[in-house]
């Protein structure tokens, strides 16, 4: 079994998707720093030099590998420069995505026309999540418009240095992540941080 399937299990183990709480604080934690707005970073006594130097770390990875893009024509990073990026990696047969789904899709339907853009990497589990006809039947089932790439080949996945599914990341206008999330729940806190980069 590869080190990113045991990873997924070791978390619905410890219910981080179930419970989704203790997740929440667990990743709130770890990515702490992403998520500090930059003038809040300068607040705090970084220079501009340090500043500049962890907001290039904190890109957003191009997308790498995609080998169809549904709901849209190809994307990239830069296509994405201006508006606040929502990307999610997920899989259609994991419970703890379609968990995430309704306030993914509900994000995207409330922000776009204020300039969110979500784009849904669709990186599979197992085989017949690999199939195209699949993918197209779970969208048309929740209701998913924004562009979903099929990451097939585990690019973009290891690009963004993924593990998990779930996987939520936001980005601001420049192209900065700003916040991630991990797993179920913290969607206030989510939709609290698009509201404040789209303003």
């Amino acid at each position: 079994m590869s080190s990113f399937l045991q990873r997924r299990r070791i978390l619905t183990y410890l219910g981080l998707g179930v419970l989704g709480a203790g997740g929440v604080t667990l990743a709130a934690r770890l990515h702490q720093e992403s998520s500090i707005p930059e003038a809040q970073a300068s607040a705090e006594g970084s220079d501009r030099t340090t500043n500049l130097a962890a907001a290039s770390a904190n890109r957003l990875p191009e997308f790498q590998g995609i080998s169809q893009w549904l709901n849209s024509p190809p994307l990239t990073v830069a296509s994405l420069k201006e508006n606040v990026a929502l990307i999610q990696f997920w899989t259609f047969a994991c419970i703890n995505c379609q968990r995430t789904l309704p306030s993914v899709v509900r994000w995207h339907q409330q922000y776009a026309a204020k300039g969110l853009k979500v784009v849904g990497i669709h990186t599979p589990e197992f085989a017949f999540e690999r199939d195209v006809n699949n993918v197209k039947q779970a969208l048309q089932k929740h209701g998913i418009t924004y562009p979903v790439p099929m990451d097939n080949q585990f690019k973009t996945w290891g690009a963004y240095k993924n593990e998990y599914w779930p996987h939520l990341f936001l980005a601001d206008r420049q192209g900065i992540i700003r916040y991630d999330h991990i797993g179920e729940g913290a969607y206030d806190e989510t939709d609290k941080m698009i509201r404040q980069l789209l303003s």
